[in-house]
């Protein structure tokens, strides 16, 4: 995704999160925002990994990551 999609997904967010608070309470908001950011995050991480499978990297899961960094 490029820039100006992610800026967008985000302001858009925001703003119906803010509609959400207006109707439903400030827990509510938290909980949208949450979760549609999550989301987001999600497929970025997503489109990384498999940008780095093309270049011809090798994929590493959690674990292994997290054991690679610890030594």
């Amino acid at each position: 995704m490029n820039r100006f999609q992610q800026k967008a997904v985000i302001i858009a967010a925001l703003m119906i999160g803010s509609v959400i608070g207006a109707f439903k309470g400030q827990e509510a908001k938290q909980r949208y925002l949450f979760k549609v950011l999550s989301k987001q995050d999600e497929k970025m991480t997503r489109a990384v990994r498999k940008a780095e499978q093309r270049k011809g990297k090798v994929l590493l899961d959690d674990i292994e990551m997290a054991a690679y960094h610890k030594s």
